[in-house]
């Protein structure tokens, strides 16, 4: 018998028509067959108004007593949804996060779940019974009510849906799937039919708000097929899937999107010496500010310039913060610009498709638009542009990769392979016996892997012009000569003529440097052959504290110097010395695995979660 949890947002329950209309749904899957497991928001825009009255009350209400309030609207919901499915003839029994076992940790109003017990859920769903459960709220250890924070009802479903073995998480809201972008930005986005955990994640991160990074990483931890579709109809929404599931033949970018209220940091003059970026952004974690872009290129004449972006709120707390460890470090000066936005397109295509970053760049030369700052992950890409034109770069961005065409590549209706988990007990003879879980927590980082490539070399050109089309016509050039780029890093310029660093595999380091030379125009260009790229690879890098920090430090604790910066959502990416690399791999496998792999090159697999890191913001 399938087993599906179905999840109703806020407005999909803001008055008893609608509760009746997703009870009916609940219904339908119950008597089709199916074990249904219900969890439901807080009605419409009831948590804004119990924050409002609570502020009325205090400037500062203590983090206790909000979440003991905030958890009163999904207990409204469970009970309404109870008595609207008995009233229609079919048993249904109702539950807070409580009174399921669902432990979270202690950090009121942005808990992070431990652990769930499935015996009372699984006892109710054994006599016939729908199970709703109330989203977004736990109870921590001192049996104190604790909430999840922001999308905190679709971790739940999602965490459901982990330990009961749940065939699918149905994910129904006022929307009808995930866009390729924002359509209130670009009317000509279109929904996707199915996106990999990975690439929603880079999505999640960067403002497509249909889902939370954190349900997303919870359904990539433990293998959940999510289908996120509107509550108003029945038609197919956009299911959220492994890599094998999510491929999509022909496409290389799967959707764009715009992070608006940005704002850019840049030290500059910092000592080129092991652990000195690690001791920056060890003062920016323990000030509890979130990091998303961090770039750094080559050095010279002994320093190097870092930048990275935070949310245009967190700037003035970031500079007093980053001022401090400047001068400590004994760097020369801090720069800012508090008027940027961040542009990226997202796609598993990228790992095998030569030129995307040159499409991209050639789309926003045609636009007029100068990029400020560049980083790349395996499947993304990012630019930094003025804010002013942001908008401009997303549609131009967007019709370059005819994200606004229709997909012929699934023509009939889509159904993932469900796959389970090496952690479910084998010998279990249902198939919906309850997967085994850390028992340090559900949602601790899991660190997956370090991969190690000693492949590669670094180009540099030095003095680009900072004017549009330049950084298209080099990528073009090289991605005509067939030449795959890895990294693409290019850091703001104090003097109209920014360094831009990427990074090739060695034996075609020569050949992307006379391609770059026939479009710059002038021999000032580097290769360096003796690099080698180490990435830290797992699930929960953006929604942990100082993972980053945490990187840097083991690297600067062995005298290893970090040459390029590079981060994404599941990766954090560094270049260092050839010659350091193996060290390099093993000093990060001891950091942060379980075990340590032997000295052959390769990639570690072996998981690891680290509760010790900081949970408390989502900081890299």
């Amino acid at each position: 018998m399938p087993l599906l949890i179905q999840k109703f947002g806020g407005t999909s329950v803001a008055d008893a028509d609608k509760v009746l209309a997703a009870a009916c749904r609940a219904i339908r899957a119950h008597r089709a067959g199916a074990k249904v497991v219900v969890v439901v928001s807080a009605r419409g825009h009831t948590t804004d108004e119990l924050i409002a009255t609570a502020k009325q009350l205090s400037e500062r209400p203590p983090a206790r007593e909000l979440d003991m309030l905030l958890s009163t609207g999904e207990q409204v919901s469970v009970a309404l949804m109870a008595i609207a499915i008995t009233a229609i003839g079919v048993p249904a029994i109702s539950f807070t996060g409580a009174q399921i076992g669902l432990v979270t940790d202690s950090f009121h109003t942005k808990a992070r779940i431990r652990n769930i017990s499935t015996e009372r859920m699984t006892q109710a769903l054994d006599e016939g019974k729908i199970v709703i459960v109330a989203g977004f709220q736990g109870v921590d250890d001192n049996y104190d009510i604790t909430t999840l924070g922001r999308g905190g009802s679709d971790t739940t479903a999602v965490a459901l849906a982990a330990v009961l073995g749940a065939d699918a998480c149905e994910i129904y809201t006022d929307v009808d799937g995930v866009y390729t972008t924002d359509p209130r930005v670009v009317p000509a986005a279109r929904k996707i039919d199915r996106i990999s955990y990975d690439e929603m994640l880079e999505l999640a991160s960067l403002g497509a708000g249909v889902m939370h990074s954190r349900s997303i990483e919870f359904a990539k931890k433990y293998g959940v097929p999510i289908h996120v579709r509107t509550a108003f109809c029945d038609d197919p929404g956009t299911w959220i899937v492994g890599d094998i599931d999510a491929r999509r033949l022909g496409y290389c970018v799967t959707g764009a999107a715009l992070a608006k209220d940005e704002a850019r940091v840049t030290v500059s003059g910092v000592p080129d010496r092991p652990g000195a970026v690690g001791e920056l952004f060890r003062r920016v974690a323990e000030a509890n500010i979130v990091v998303d872009m961090i770039v750094q290129n080559i050095a010279a004449a002994g320093t190097i310039k870092v930048s990275f972006t935070v949310a245009s709120d967190d700037l003035e707390d970031t500079l007093r913060v980053t001022r401090a460890a400047a001068d400590a470090l004994g760097a020369s000066t801090v720069s800012h610009d508090g008027s940027v936005s961040k542009v990226s397109v997202v796609g598993l295509g990228m790992r095998s498709h030569v030129g995307v970053a040159a499409t991209m760049f050639e789309a926003l030369a045609r636009a007029g638009i100068n990029i400020q700052m560049i980083s790349t992950s395996e499947i993304k890409i990012s630019v930094l542009v003025d804010r002013t034109v942001a908008a401009s770069a997303l549609r131009a961005v967007h019709e370059a990769f005819a994200l606004d065409r229709p997909s012929n590549d699934s023509p009939v209706p889509f159904t993932p392979q469900v796959r389970r988990l090496p952690a479910r007990p084998e010998s279990a003879a249902d198939d919906h016996a309850p997967r085994a879980v850390s028992p340090a927590g559900m949602e601790d980082l899991v660190i997956s892997g370090v991969e190690y490539d000693d492949g590669q070399a670094r180009v540099t050109i030095f003095d680009v012009i900072d004017q549009p089309g330049n950084a298209a016509r080099i990528f073009r050039r090289i991605a005509d000569a067939g030449i795959y780029v890895d990294m693409i890093v290019q850091n703001v310029s104090s003097a109209g003529s920014p360094n831009l660093s990427f990074t090739v595999r060695r034996g075609d380091a020569e050949g992307a440097a006379r391609a770059a030379a026939e479009v710059v125009g002038h021999a000032n260009i580097a290769v360096e052959n003796e690099i080698a790229n180490l990435s830290l690879v797992g699930v929960g890098m953006r929604t942990h504290t100082g993972v980053a920090t945490r990187m840097f430090a083991a690297l600067g604790a062995r005298g290893i110097a970090v040459k390029l910066i590079n981060t994404s959502e599941v990766s954090i990416n560094v270049a260092i010395d050839l010659a350091r690399g193996p060290e390099a791999r093993d000093c990060l496998a001891e950091a942060f695995l379980q075990s340590i792999p032997a000295a052959n090159g390769g990639a570690e697999t072996a998981e690891s979660s680290l509760p010790s890191l900081d949970a408390t913001h989502p900081v890299r």
